[in-house]
């Protein structure tokens, strides 16, 4: 199989311009990866935001006071956990994924926003919901979120650790797999088979191109899916 791109940067900016993530998705059912969507409740902030990028997950949990003195976890004495230090550790073209904790306050905004562009991260999913939306949007920060939520996080969520895989919806999302978001949704592509996936996904988006120019010249669906095989 030969490969197209060579780097990171070639592939998600080739993977930007001709892939969307239905495709994706239809190539990885064919390799059996048939649970590698994301749950639909996590959608894009704004319909024209594409995230590509590799996994940085993040786990957090419930909390229910700002600061707690005293108990087991050491970590119930900062505010946040280690979600700082999460942030700060994000790399170029990395995803900032979020989940584990329940959805009662934001896990993401605009300040965060700002630290990850810095850091040239290329997005962040979060298995919640964000705030300070409109910086958000103005920043055009690729973000996919459950929504739009001002509460806060600080006395009820911390993150306990980071770079671990995560399970979102049954999903597992792993330090280096390939994260690629659109208007249609998060799908997960394991590293271990994303140039399989990849190059094959561009054969059958090429394809596509020839099977709706044939429709359109009048063809049958029937005859363009014996002809190329592609629906």
């Amino acid at each position: 199989m030969t490969r197209l791109w060579n780097t990171d940067d070639e592939l998600f900016a080739l993977a930007q311009r001709e892939l969307f993530t239905s495709v994706v998705g239809d190539v990885m059912d064919k390799l059996q990866l048939q649970k590698q969507f994301l749950p639909p409740e996590i959608k894009a902030l704004r319909g024209d935001m594409v995230v590509l990028g590799r996994a940085m997950p993040v786990l957090s949990v419930d909390v229910f006071a700002e600061r707690l003195v005293g108990t087991a976890n050491k970590l119930m004495e900062k505010p946040f956990g280690l979600m700082l230090e999460a942030l700060d550790d994000l790399r170029r073209n990395e995803v900032y994924v979020n989940t584990g904790s329940s959805p009662r306050n934001a896990l993401w905004g605009e300040l965060m926003s700002t630290r990850a562009r810095k850091l040239e991260a290329r997005g962040a999913v979060l298995n919640g919901y964000i705030r300070d939306t409109r910086a958000i949007l103005k920043m055009n920060f690729p973000t996919f979120t459950w929504g739009s939520y001002g509460q806060d996080s600080a006395p009820r969520y911390k993150v306990m650790d980071f770079r671990l895989a995560v399970e979102i919806g049954g999903v597992r999302v792993r330090p280096g797999d390939i994260l690629f978001g659109d208007i249609d949704g998060v799908c997960v592509v394991p590293v271990e088979v994303e140039t399989e996936v990849f190059t094959k996904a561009i054969e059958k988006a090429r394809g596509e191109k020839l099977v709706r120019k044939a429709i359109e010249e009048g063809s049958s669906a029937v005859s363009a899916f014996e002809k190329y095989g592609i629906m």
